[in-house]
Parts: structure tokens; sequence; C-alpha cells
């Protein structure tokens, strides 16, 4: 099987060696490899070096980054057999005019993202991802006792009650509805009102306990838009690490044009042919489409290009 990374966050190079980082001797090993890298965070932001070829991120000796954020690395996995880490450094005052000053600059993740390649946008996305795990699971649900790092940073667990807690991802539906009405087909985008101005996107919501995939999207259709969704077809999926989803990209077909926004979720809502859409994504349409980084912009220019509900490649 073939995997192709379309969207950013996806596509992480690094072999995770899930299957080995449990075993505390192979880890101690791996902190112990002269050859051990670690990519940087400063509250969420990756540090970024500029390079003849354009931005990458910065990578540290394993030694020196501790030195910076001492026994606070994650584990990220294997590059080429070499070990890769992550750190973190918390507080309100710019490392890179401190401690890392002259090594680069860090960016806040989306605009990261913008700059980076696939696979470094990937390592640094899911580092963040782990941090904001930990930061948020420092103590036991099942005891509320302290917990502690185990894996490599995979794993909190209690001492007290012995319950193991593992990072969480939160399932999303993302869906670009469809209706083909007299006038030809056209597609539904929505606004909330706190986006930038202009700015429009596909609908989304998070999955509910004991819902499919397609149970999600037929009712946050229903509840943001007031239409009835027809039929599904999967598109691709993102790793997003605000702070860690995972966003399912559908395309689905309605039944009505006559969509109403719930004002609660949307503001407002416009339809645009396919011809509308690509002005859209071209800055050619007052309409703004989603950034770069967003798999909804992924949804719309497949629609665009030719993908349907009811046909496969």
């Amino acid at each position: 099987m073939t995997l192709t990374a379309t969207n950013t966050f996806a596509g992480n190079p690094l072999d995770r060696a899930g299957d080995r980082r449990s075993d505390p001797d192979w880890l101690a090993q791996q902190e112990a490899n002269p050859e051990a890298l670690a990519l940087v965070l400063w509250e969420g932001r990756p540090l970024i070096e500029d390079h003849a070829e354009g931005p990458r991120l910065a990578w540290l000796p394993l030694d020196h980054a501790r030195d910076l954020v001492p026994d606070r690395e994650i584990f990220l996995g294997l590059w080429k057999d070499a070990p890769v880490f992550a750190v973190e450094i918390e507080g309100s005052v710019d490392p890179a005019q401190g401690p890392v000053q002259g090594l680069g600059d860090f960016h806040e993740m989306r605009a990261a993202a913008a700059m980076l390649s696939g696979p470094d946008a990937a390592m640094a996305g899911g580092a963040k991802s782990l941090f904001d795990w930990r930061r948020r699971h420092g103590f036991c649900a099942a005891c509320g006792r302290a917990t502690r790092d185990a894996a490599g940073g995979w794993k909190r667990a209690c001492e007290a009650c012995g319950t193991e807690h593992f990072p969480r991802v939160d399932p999303v539906v993302i869906m670009l509805a469809i209706h083909d009405g007299p006038e030809g087909p056209r597609c539904l985008l929505g606004r909330q009102a706190a986006w930038p101005a202009g700015r429009m996107s596909a609908l989304a919501g998070f999955l509910e306990p004991g819902e499919s995939i397609e149970e999600a999207c037929a009712r946050e259709i229903a509840e943001e838009a007031g239409l009835t969704v027809t039929a599904v077809r999967y598109h691709s999926s993102q790793p997003w690490p605000f702070p860690s989803q995972l966003m399912i990209g559908l395309i689905c077909t309605v039944d009505s044009d006559q969509a109403r926004p719930d004002q609660t979720e949307l503001e407002s809502v416009a339809w645009l042919t396919r011809d509308e859409a690509a002005a859209c994504l071209a800055g050619a349409h007052p309409i703004k489409p989603p950034p770069p980084v967003a798999i909804a912009r992924t949804l719309i220019r497949a629609w665009v290009e030719g993908f349907e509900v009811g046909t496969r490649d």
C-alpha cells in the first residue's frame, strides 16, 4: 500500500519505534547515542533556522538541548537509525534572545508550518501535541495523584494506583458539502464570526461517543446548515496539533441548497460553483479561502479538480 501525505502535519518521516520505546534500557541507549538530536520548542513554537534551501527546523545535539531543559525531553523516533528527541522551553522570555541566540527564531506553529517542508512540519506538530498532552495530564484521572513520564514521553504512569495514561487524539469530521441542482454542482462554505473578514471554509465538528464518521458528518451538516446528507466519501486526513486533533476530510452530497446557518457555529454560508471555488483558491473572489495549511483547502481543491462522491479514483 502506498501512503501519500497530502496535508500539512502529515508525512512524519520518523520511525516512532513504538515497539521499543517502552524498554528503559533501549531508551537509555538512544539517549546516550552521540548522534542523538533534538528539536526545540518554546511554548509550542518551533525553532527555525534560515538555510540556503529555505527555512528548516534547527536541530541541536541532545546534550546541548538538555542543558537548556534538563530531564524534559520527549523521544520522537529514529531518523536513519539516529535517535531524535524534542525539548520544550517554557516561560515568557524568548529564548532566541538568550540561550539559543544565533541558532534561529521561534515561530507560531501555523506560521511555521507554512514555512517548513512537510516532514519538518509533521515532526514539529507531533512534538507540540505531545508536550500539550503532558502539560494537561500531570495528575492521574483515576486517583488524582501526580503522574510521571514513561516510554520516552509517550505514557504517564501513576505510581499510586498503577493507572497508565496515553496521549489522546480527538477526531474531527470536516466536510465539503455538494449539491447538484439545475445550475450545476456547487459546494457549501460557512463562516464563523471570529474568523478574519471574508474567510469561509468547510463545515466541521467533533465526533461524539458512539458515533460513526458518517453519522457525525450528517449530524454536523444538519445542525449547522439544516441540510440532509445523502452520501459521504472519504478524501484524506490531517493531524492538527491545536492541541491534538485528527481532521477526517470528507466530501458529501446534500439534498437541498436551502442552507440555514445556525447562528451559533456559523453566521453565514455561501454556495460556489467549481469556477467560483477555483477563483476563491486563486485569490480572485470576494470570499477568502482557508489557509494553505488547512485540510479544508485541500478538500475544496480536490472538488475543483473533479473529485466526486459517487466515484473512485
